[in-house]
């Protein structure tokens, strides 16, 4: 294959044909199997899996049993292979190096048969000399070992004592020992995801041939000057330097729109060479800064920066910068021991509503940019401002990042370890340095970004004896623990970036955990910190079940994907609640028992004698189940924002686990695997409304609140109606007198106690009747229509088996459903299969005869 010179111009780092080349290997390459059995083209990106199934070697992985079938994949050793030619004489290039953005993950790289050098981490970038390896005709090998035999050799080497766990839960079909990889840890398998550990070049991959000097990072940080009260903006820029010479010449930077246009002089000498530039921002231009979704705009500037050296030799950068400043606050709060816990951005107190987020897919080549749009417009259209990105997967794409900053997502970020404890041996902790310094770099210019997290669950796991470890051996634990997080990740983080907090881990109790030597005996206190709750046990309609917590990072419950998802990935036996395909689908210990058992609290389980028909019932009453837990809990949390009771509130996040789906499985999302709503999505856009009233009781009291996200006070009123389950006749109604809810708090607007309420609304019992209530304001509506039961739906008097019709026209690209109901009825799911596409709203109370819907194909 004949491989042109890329001159690079422009956004990517730029020179004149003498000076800088860079030369894609990306595209078509060749891989073998440990044997040679198996020979077949790949793409680069790309996986071992991937290339098989391309080749219909295999079939979909995820295909009903085939994660159990296709094991064989990650326990032999692959290796790519490209032959390629190059125009040019690289002999007279001072320097040539083969960049890899990312290799995954174990593995040797020989460039014409001369080892050039190893790599044993997915999330780092690795640049190898080739420049006395290189000529005209080269071949590249990429010899990668089993990750599973890896973790497993690498785990029994650590013989001074055991780093825990072993294995994944046998419920989880996974392999063993992932916490001794640089590996995206759910890979190995997690609880609501398969086991599918590949091996790849999963990111770019080039040659990068220089005389003089290349430039290898490029990064900027605003920041805010609170005495001058001025931006300003630092600019650093790596370069390496061959010429034996002194570099000079000038760095030009210009942000048109903030009239900036500033010249500095330059000087680079030989060796690794950092550039840092200050720009100062005028304090009489107005600076627009990003906010968070629903709070304002994500204004961004651009800015090009471009460097000319001695020789004619020019490197040009462009991007968009954001201003914006991120504070996490943890101060004493009044009538409660312990310290809040929340964000200020731009010196305003948000609080983040949002979800968790987990890999896309197992197959990292197959998350394309439109599957990132889809899912993460999802959020926003779910008024969600804030996503978590969970330290079991890896760290997204740099298109991701690009998205939140445009869509204004704010991220929590983790680092990539989970649930686990780690070795700290020297190889380990020198590839988790180059991870974190090369991380940081990357992703620190991102607004979207505000705070580094060091990893998922690790404190807790460890104070909190999940591993069943050796008491003697606590101190060991301890000592690794704080070199790893503290001494080594921290340390790294706040070098590189001192614009956004770190937190050792998630859950934590913040300054508490700090000042307790970086773990806290109980991580999960509720005075303090994040905290992660689930129960599946409890009646999730009882809001007593919930922690008034300062802030929720983690919390949920299951349901199943639609039939229309999992019908793609089964086949026709499989289609019952008892299957072994749901059994082997479900990787929660129990879980698809919990699920029946949350759901026969408050409905009747299907019984059709129609197999079919009773799973499809089934799926349907999960999301039911899961849909008003999450709201109830959710609601909860919002309601708690600005009150103290019994010491406890101030509840500033909430972050619902899991966003997305990684295939088609029971799962905890609210997005199943290829980005189709579930009814806790949609639930999702009425609970994280700006504006909210939400319903409970506490003896006999119906309590309503008002929840605020907006930035200024508003006037309203609450409408408070009555009806019952066997009329779309209104039974009653009362509004009440025009009232103000403060910007950014959550307030006490309506109590009484329900028989009261009732006696006033003719022939209702708690059984035959519900109530809803809205805030509006001279007649205009100013927040979803909510509701309350007042009994459990399987004890409701009335309620009539509804015959509702549609009427489907289109208007443009828009399909428009006009439903007509014979009867009141709950959950009103309209579902359209495979379809892509979503309603206008779904999964709703449906007290009028009738309701317009629309569909976005």
């Amino acid at each position: 294959m004949l491989l042109r010179l890329l001159l690079l111009l422009a956004p990517c780092g730029a020179g004149f044909a003498t000076k800088v080349v860079s030369i894609s290997l990306r595209g078509n390459w060749k891989i073998h199997s440990g044997n040679g059995s198996l020979q077949l083209p790949a793409a680069v990106p790309g996986c071992v899996h991937s290339a098989l199934f391309n080749k219909r070697i295999i079939k979909d992985p995820y295909y009903r049993f085939n994660n159990l079938d296709y094991r064989w994949i990650a326990l032999d050793n692959w290796t790519y292979i490209k032959k390629f030619k190059l125009h040019s004489d690289m002999s007279t290039w001072s320097k040539v190096n083969l960049v890899f953005e990312g290799i995954d993950t174990v593995a040797v790289v020989l460039l014409n048969s001369v080892p050039i050098g190893k790599t044993d981490n997915m999330f780092r970038r690795y640049s190898f000399d080739i420049t006395h390896t290189v000529k005209a005709v080269n071949i590249i090998e990429v010899r990668f070992q089993s990750p599973v035999v890896y973790a497993n050799q690498r785990s029994e080497r650590h013989t001074a004592y055991w780093v825990p766990p072993n294995c994944p839960p046998p419920v989880q079909d996974g392999e063993c020992h992932v916490n001794f990889i640089r590996k995206m840890q759910c890979s190995f398998g997690w609880d609501w995801g398969p086991s599918f550990p590949t091996q790849g070049i999963w990111k770019d991959v080039r040659i990068e041939a220089y005389n003089v000097c290349h430039l290898n990072y490029f990064m900027f940080t605003p920041i805010y000057d609170n005495y001058m009260k001025t931006w300003n903006l630092k600019i650093e820029s790596s370069f390496d330097v061959v010429s034996s010479k002194l570099v000079s010449g000038e760095a030009i930077v210009a942000i048109p729109e903030l009239n900036i246009q500033q010249t500095n002089n330059i000087e680079l000498q030989h060796g690794e060479r950092t550039v840092e530039l200050f720009v100062k921002i005028d304090k009489a231009i107005i600076v627009e800064t990003w906010w968070p979704h629903g709070h304002g705009n994500q204004t961004g500037y651009n800015m090009s920066v471009i460097f000319e050296l001695d020789g004619g030799l020019r490197f040009e950068k462009s991007a968009k910068v954001y201003f914006r400043t991120v504070e996490l606050v943890e101060e004493p709060i009044q009538n409660s021991p312990g310290l809040s816990f929340y964000f200020k951005i731009n010196g305003l107190p948000i609080f983040l509503k949002g979800s968790n987020w987990i890999p896309a897919d197992s197959f990292q080549d197959r998350v394309t940019s439109a599957m990132l749009r889809l899912l993460l417009q999802s959020v926003v259209d779910a008024n969600m401002n804030a996503l978590r990105v969970w330290g079991g997967g890896v760290y997204e794409q740099d298109e991701f990042y690009e998205l939140c900053d445009e869509l204004g997502i704010m991220i929590w970020q983790d680092f990539m370890f989970a649930c686990a404890l780690y070795p700290t041996d020297k190889d380990f902790m020198d590839s988790v340095r180059e991870e974190v310094t090369h991380q940081v770099r990357r992703l620190k210019s991102h607004p979207s970004i505000i705070t580094w997290s060091g990893n998922n669950e690790n404190e807790a796991a460890l104070m909190m004896g999940w591993y069943d470890t050796k008491p003697g051996y606590l101190q060991t634990y301890i000592k690794d623990y704080v070199t790893l997080y503290v001494k080594n990740i921290r340390t790294i983080v706040l070098e590189g970036d001192q614009t956004r907090p770190f937190i050792t881990s998630s859950p934590t109790n913040g300054a508490k955990t700090i000042a307790e030597g970086w773990l806290s005996p109980n991580p999960y206190d509720l005075n303090y910190g994040d905290v992660h709750f689930y129960d599946y046990v409890s009646d999730c309609w009882n809001w007593r079940t919930f922690p008034k917590a300062r802030f929720v990072s983690e919390y949920g419950y299951q349901s199943w994907p639609s039939f229309s998802t999992l019908e793609k990935v089964s086949s026709e036996e499989d289609w019952s609640y008892r299957s072994s395909f749901a059994l082997h689908r479900q990787h929660l210990i129990n879980g698809n028992n919990e699920m029946l058992h949350q759901i026969e609290l408050h409905f009747k389980l299907p019984n059709s004698t129609d197999q079919l028909r009773r799973f499809k019932d089934t799926l349907y009453l999960t999301q039911v189940m899961q849909a008003q837990c999450v709201k109830t809990e959710t609601e909860f949390y919002r309601r708690s924002r600005s009150e103290i009771v019994n010491g406890k509130g101030h509840t500033m996040g909430a972050l619902y686990w899991q966003l997305n789906d990684i295939w088609q499985a029971p799962s905890w999302s609210s997005l199943e695997y290829g980005g189709k709503w579930k009814m806790l999505h949609y639930f999702a856009r009425h609970f994280f409304a700006p504006l909210l009233p939400v319903g409970f009781e506490d003896k006999d009291m119906l309590f309503i609140y008002g929840a605020s996200d907006l930035h200024s006070d508003q006037q309203m009123m609450l409408t408070v109606r009555v009806h019952t389950w066997s009329s779309l006749e209104l039974v009653c109604s009362e509004s009440t007198n025009p009232f103000v809810i403060k910007a950014g708090e959550s307030v006490l607007l309506y109590t009484k106690p329900v028989p009261e309420l009732l006696k006033g609304c003719p022939g209702c019992t708690r059984q035959s009747c519900v109530v809803s209530f809205y805030l509006s304001t001279d007649g205009e509506l100013l927040s979803p229509i909510n509701y309350h039961f007042l009994s459990s739906l399987k004890n409701a008097k009335g309620l009539h088996k509804a015959n509702i019709t549609a009427t489907i026209s289109q208007q443009g690209d828009t399909f428009v459903f006009d439903l007509k109901t014979s009867a009141v009825a709950p959950f009103v799911w309209l579902d359209v299969g495979s379809i892509p596409g979503r309603f206008s709203d779904n999964g709703f109370l449906m007290t009028e005869k009738t309701r317009t819907v629309f569909f976005y194909p």
